[in-house]
């Protein structure tokens, strides 16, 4: 059953009774902090149906509705995906989902994790990422409380017309990319990146302005891509995939130091790894849910690229593991470092792809 108007307008009703339940509460309004969360996708989406508002229904339940939360999805306060960091910078948000990629060039040490051919599930591309950031990256985020940082476990090609069974089919084909990084790697490839948020993409491809897009499968349903393209092709079975998405749940750090301490301690019991960990089984858990689901429409292909193929598109984007570390250092930062860092995390939690 495909996602409609009926389903956003239940979800969104959803959103408002368990986001404000507390306000019901017998906890009295002057004792009640209301957290405003923003993030670019639809209310139906897992990110906030299986994390977000969980995690929000979790501080209610330990503060006994002392802390609770107003959602905002699909950008409700305005401005585009790439505002939101400064969003809950400047406290227009208390917390955001969303990915550092979108602000082109504000977080460069997290970029390493959006290397080609980097993670090959979510769970442990989620940890992976989470040590990364730990080890190289915690410094470009100082300006925030960071709740969460993870990957969407990586992107597959989905496509209107043509099916990709060697690197020659990817040729002149316009797909929509989410991060620079990506937009490099499917140049390296011979295809024609287009920046968009994920919003857009199925009206633009329904219009042929692009033929497809490089996207995890998460996104399939939320976006309703499913019902305008036709193939979707993965790697082979367990490798790394061809470019992934870092995500980070950012709060507002005056919100967070506002806090009494017994509430800062919530925050802190139920973000880190644990909260990391969530969005990566939750991630997977769609990822399995999606391809199964698209496999299962009429006139929809659904196939993992040959090895030969595959070994064939590693090859030609090795160089921009180089390009990037040189880009870094010229930014005052020791990109051989971090690209060390990167690839060696990457062997140790897919030590059987690499």
């Amino acid at each position: 059953m495909r996602f409609n108007a009926l389903a956003l307008c239940r979800a969104t009703a959803m959103t408002a009774v368990l986001s404000l339940a507390g306000m019901a509460s017998t906890a009295h309004a002057d004792d009640q902090v209301v957290l405003k969360i923003a993030h670019f996708l639809p209310a139906v989406a897992p990110a906030q149906t299986k994390v977000i508002g969980p995690w929000c229904d979790a501080l209610a339940q330990k503060s006994q509705n002392r802390l609770v939360c107003q959602i905002y999805p699909s950008m409700q306060l305005g401005g585009t995906p790439s505002q939101l960091v400064d969003q809950v910078r400047n406290g227009i948000a208390d917390v955001v989902w969303t990915a550092p990629g979108y602000s082109a060039g504000r977080f460069p040490a997290i970029e390493a994790m959006e290397l080609p051919f980097m993670v090959a599930n979510a769970l442990d591309g989620s940890r992976m990422t989470w040590d990364y950031y730990n080890q190289f990256a915690k410094d470009e985020f100082s300006a925030y409380h960071v709740l969460a940082v993870h990957i969407d476990g990586g992107a597959v090609f989905h496509t209107a017309n043509k099916d990709i069974v060697n690197p020659l089919d990817i040729a002149g084909l316009k797909l929509r990319t989410s991060t620079r990084l990506s937009a490099k790697t499917l140049q390296a490839l011979g295809g024609v990146p287009v920046s968009m948020p994920p919003a857009q993409v199925t009206e633009a491809i329904s219009k042929g302005v692009v033929d497809g897009g490089v996207m995890p499968w998460e996104l399939m349903r939320p976006t309703k891509i499913d019902e305008v393209t036709r193939y979707h092709v993965s790697p082979p079975a367990g490798q790394p995939l061809v470019v992934g998405t870092v995500l980070t749940m950012l709060m507002n750090q005056k919100k967070y130091d506002s806090l009494p301490a017994d509430l800062k301690a919530i925050v802190d019991e139920t973000s880190g790894l644990p909260l990391v960990e969530t969005f990566g089984r939750v991630w997977d858990e769609v990822t399995a849910a999606n391809m199964t689901y698209a496999a299962g429409l009429p006139g929809t292909v659904v196939h993992p690229l040959s090895a030969e193929t595959y070994e064939k598109m590693r090859s030609v984007t090795v160089s921009i593991d180089q390009e990037w570390a040189g880009e870094v250092t010229k930014r005052g930062l020791n990109g051989q470092a971090m690209l060390d860092g990167a690839r060696a995390l990457s062997a140790k939690y897919f030590p059987v792809q690499n």
